[in-house]
């Protein structure tokens, strides 16, 4: 169904504007009309603008600018705003026109009479299952701005989080680059011109400098089936990676690699313990909090860990027993929630949780910075070393015989 923005008039007199869905034209100025608006412009939104209402992945960018905007929607409502009134404030003013856009259509829906959490679930790229529910639980509550708080501060503690990991593997992917394009240069401008000098005075090549000749050779004339090659290797790898099984793999490769696992795992078990945390403070329940809760570990191994406790739960266990004994989850958390089960404290012991770990990603994250640093200058020093000794070795040894 197309969807319109307009601008109209209300029965007060006053300028409004936002978006309606309507077959035609004419049925959204009859929508409008029903409404108790008086419509003085209509267009029809653009492709990307209904595509914003269909399932994305929640991106790190989207994140950040819905934790500024749930922040702002929070402290009006505690002022005692009403939400539309609200929203229509807030639409005005962020910067993002695909935001903006979504809270056009949030606002227009609540209008309408349907509830914020079913307006916002609309468009799952800005407000995920975990931000949906938490809504619905405070609107049932009754307390939707300290709900919108506690939202604002797990979406600006994540995003601080998977800004550390990023920060952390933006060098190693830097050093790659340039050395990958260091070793290209050399192979495909520097050593062809050394190996025509050495075919011209027809001397004994050393076996290094013959290998190397050869790579040169290849990468000339036959780069674009290595082009070919790569690409396809890439999206044969990447269609592998998008099955169940594939994830399965990649996902536990990356929680047992030697160097990296540790820091992924960390980072697992602290936004494992902030969202369930977020969640049960937010008033939803422990069943539906964890699977809520295993959508967002971003691990298929983590979420199947986590389901596997969410079945155990309805079988009468408590929630430590089989975190305990998943093998994936470090012994201590699960001793750590047993504590708060039998205290009546699980929230403040998750809470805990997540700030320890949230500091052993920070910690873990220097030392793998300490680590990669040295040994990527080794590697690329070790390859780029070969091949200037491959190219010096046949130039002495034309000055020894001369």
């Amino acid at each position: 169904m197309p969807i319109y923005s307009y601008k109209a008039v209300n029965s007060s007199g006053k300028n409004t504007g936002g978006v309606i869905d309507a077959d035609t034209p004419k049925d959204a100025r009859s929508k409008l009309r029903s409404q108790g608006l008086l419509p003085t412009e209509l267009h029809e939104t653009h492709a990307d603008k209904r595509k914003s209402l269909a399932p994305r992945i929640f991106r790190p960018r989207a994140e950040a600018e819905t934790a500024s905007f749930t922040r702002q929607l929070a402290t009006l409502t505690k002022s005692g705003i009403p939400v539309a009134d609200a929203l229509s404030v807030l639409r005005e003013q962020v910067e993002s026109a695909g935001l903006e856009r979504t809270i056009m259509d949030v606002h227009e829906q609540v209008l309408q009479g349907t509830s914020l959490a079913d307006a916002l679930a609309r468009h799952p790229r800005y407000f995920s299952d975990l931000y949906v529910n938490m809504v619905r639980s405070g609107e049932e509550a009754g307390t939707l701005d300290i709900v919108l708080d506690r939202i604002a501060e797990y979406l600006q503690k994540r995003h601080r989080l998977s800004s550390k990991i990023q920060a952390t593997m933006a060098y190693p992917i830097v050093v790659v680059f340039f050395g990958t394009a260091i070793v290209i240069f050399l192979l495909t401008f520097v050593v062809p011109k050394i190996a025509n000098f050495l075919e011209q005075a027809k001397k004994p090549i050393p076996l290094p400098t013959w290998i190397l000749m050869l790579i040169s050779r290849l990468l000339a004339e036959y780069w674009y089936f290595l082009v070919i090659a790569a690409v396809l290797i890439f999206f044969a790898i990447r269609a592998y990676f998008l099955t169940k099984t594939g994830r399965r793999f990649k996902d536990r490769m990356m929680l047992n690699l030697p160097i990296i696992g540790p820091l992924f795992r960390k980072t697992a078990v602290s936004r494992f313990a902030l969202t369930f945390s977020t969640l049960l403070k937010s008033g939803v329940p422990a069943l539906k909090g964890l699977e809520i809760v295993g959508k967002v570990v971003d691990n298929v191994v983590l979420e199947e860990t986590i389901a596997a406790v969410h079945d155990r739960i309805i079988e009468g266990a408590d929630i430590s027993t089989p975190l305990k004994q998943s093998g994936v989850f470090p012994p201590v958390v699960g001793y750590m929630i047993a504590v708060g089960e039998r205290t009546g404290r699980l929230e403040e012991v998750l809470d805990r949780i997540a700030e320890a770990y949230d500091e052993e990603v920070e910690i873990a994250a220097q030392k793998l910075m300490s680590l990669l640093e040295p040994i990527f200058i080794v590697v690329l020093a070790i390859v780029v070393g070969l091949i200037v000794m491959s190219v010096i070795l046949p130039i002495l040894e034309l000055s020894r015989l001369k």
